[in-house]
C-alpha cells in the first residue's frame, strides 16, 4: 500500500483545488453520495456482476474518494487496484482498504490524475466523474487524460458510453419561484426605504442591478429538481452522446460548444395534463457500463438520472425555466438549438443556452424563436 503527499484541502494550494477538490476532502460529502441507492447499486452491478471481466485485471480508480469503488474491483478479482485521489479523502480511502483486507492490493495515490503517476499500464478505468446535466465538474477531462496515458490498447472504461437527455416539461411549482422573485423585488424596495429613512442613505439606485440580479438567480439559473415523469410532455430526445473510449479530449471541449438541434412531438396526454402548456426543458443523463469490445460485460447496466415515480438520484435533474409559459397543443413539434460551453469564470462550470420554436400540428405555423440563457453553477 503507499499512499503519496497526503495534506488537508486547507494546505493545498491552487485555485482549482479551493474551488472543486477541497468539498470532496470531507466525509459528508461522500456521505450523501454513499447514500444515493441507485449510483451505489448501479455501480456495484456493474462491477460485481461483471467478475469475469475483472478478474487478474489491473484497474485504475479515477477520483476514488471513499475508495468503495477501489474496494469492489478488489472483491471482483482486479490483482492490482491504483486508487488515485486529490484530497485528503486519500488517507480514508487507504484506511477502508486495509479495513476490508485489500492492503495488498490497492495503492492509494494522492494527487490529481494530471500529475498521478502508474508504475505499470492498467486493464480497466473505474471513476464516477458525472456531475450536474452529465458535464458540470469537468472532471471527464481527468478520465481522458487518465485513459491515453495509462490504458492498455485493448482496456475498458467503467462507464463505457454517457448520453444526455432533455424533454420539455410542465412544472406545476413554477409559479412559486414567479412568486419568490416577486417576494425579492418587493422586499429590496422596503429595505431601501428603511435605509434611507433610519441611516440617510439612498440605496435606490441600486433598484436595477438588483432586478437583475434576481432575474439571473430566479430564472436564468439551472434548477436541481426531482421531477415526476408525469410532468413531461414528451418523450426523451438526446442531445449529445459520448463513447467514453473513443472521446478525445479536443471533441470533448468543441462539444461543450458545439450547436445541437432537438427535435420533440408533443404527447396528448401529457399536454392535457399540464394546461397545453411548456415552462420549463428538464435535462438529466444515462450512464452505460458496457465493458469494451475485448471484454464486453456479460450484464451491462444503466445509471441512469431520469425522472422516476420513486425519487431522484443525488444528481437530481436540472430545470431551465421558461418564462413566460409557451402554449403547445396535442402533437406539435418543439424544436430547441442548444449549446452548452464551459464558463469562462470557472470552466468546470456550465453555460447552457438554447432557441426554442414550437410548429404547431394543425396549421404548421411557427412560433417566434424565444432564446433563453442559463448557468449550470
Amino acid at each position: 500500500m503507499a499512499t503519496y503527499n497526503v495534506d488537508r484541502p486547507e494546505n493545498v494550494d491552487g485555485e482549482d483545488f479551493s474551488n472543486y477538490f477541497s468539498a470532496y476532502g470531507f466525509l459528508y460529502n461522500q456521505k450523501e453520495m454513499l447514500e444515493d441507492p441507485h449510483r451505489m447499486a448501479s455501480y456495484y452491478n456493474a462491477i460485481l456482476g461483471n467478475k469475469a471481466c475483472f478478474k487478474d485485471k489491473v484497474v485504475l480508480d479515477v477520483g476514488t474518494g471513499s475508495g468503495i469503488l477501489a474496494v469492489w474491483a478488489a472483491q471482483a478479482g482486479a490483482k492490482k487496484v491504483y486508487a488515485v485521489e486529490a484530497t485528503y479523502m486519500a488517507k480514508h480511502a487507504e484506511k477502508t482498504a486495509v479495513a476490508n483486507g485489500f492492503g495488498d492490493v490497492i495503492d492509494v495515490i494522492q494527487a490529481t490524475m494530471e500529475e498521478a503517476e502508474l508504475p505499470e499500464k492498467v486493464d480497466i478505468i473505474v471513476s464516477e466523474w458525472m456531475g450536474y446535466f452529465l458535464l458540470r465538474e469537468s472532471m471527464l477531462d481527468s478520465v481522458i487524460i487518465a485513459r491515453d496515458k495509462w490504458l492498455k490498447p485493448d482496456g475498458a472504461m467503467y462507464p463505457s458510453h454517457a448520453t444526455l437527455y432533455v424533454a420539455p416539461i410542465f412544472d406545476f411549482t413554477d409559479d412559486r419561484r414567479a412568486l419568490e422573485h416577486d417576494t425579492a423585488l418587493d422586499n429590496w424596495g422596503h429595505f431601501t426605504e428603511d435605509l434611507e429613512r433610519k441611516y440617510g442613505v439612498k440605496f435606490g439606485c441600486l433598484d436595477a442591478s438588483y432586478k437583475e440580479e434576481c432575474k439571473q438567480y430566479f430564472y436564468q439559473s439551472a434548477l436541481w429538481v426531482d421531477s415526476h415523469p408525469s410532468q413531461m410532455l414528451a418523450d426523451r430526445t438526446a442531445v449529445k452522446e459520448f463513447d467514453i473510449l473513443t472521446l478525445t479530449l479536443d471533441e470533448l471541449k468543441s462539444n461543450h460548444g458545439g450547436s445541437v438541434k432537438t427535435q420533440m412531438r408533443m404527447t396528448p396526454v401529457a399536454v392535457e395534463n399540464c394546461h397545453n402548456a411548456i415552462n420549463g426543458v428538464l435535462g438529466w443523463f444515462d450512464a452505460d457500463f458496457r465493458g469494451c469490445p475485448s471484454n464486453p460485460a456479460p450484464k451491462p447496466v444503466t445509471l441512469t438520472t431520469e425522472p422516476t415515480t420513486e425519487g431522484a438520484t443525488h444528481w437530481g435533474q436540472q430545470q431551465f425555466h421558461i418564462n413566460p409559459a409557451i402554449a403547445v397543443n396535442n402533437d406539435d413539434t418543439l424544436s430547441i438549438d442548444w449549446e452548452i460551453r464551459r464558463q469562462k469564470q470557472n470552466p468546470r462550470l456550465l453555460e447552457v443556452t438554447y432557441k426554442l420554436e414550437v410548429e404547431a400540428a394543425a396549421t404548421g405555423a411557427k412560433s417566434a424563436a424565444a432564446l433563453h440563457h442559463f448557468k449550470v453553477d
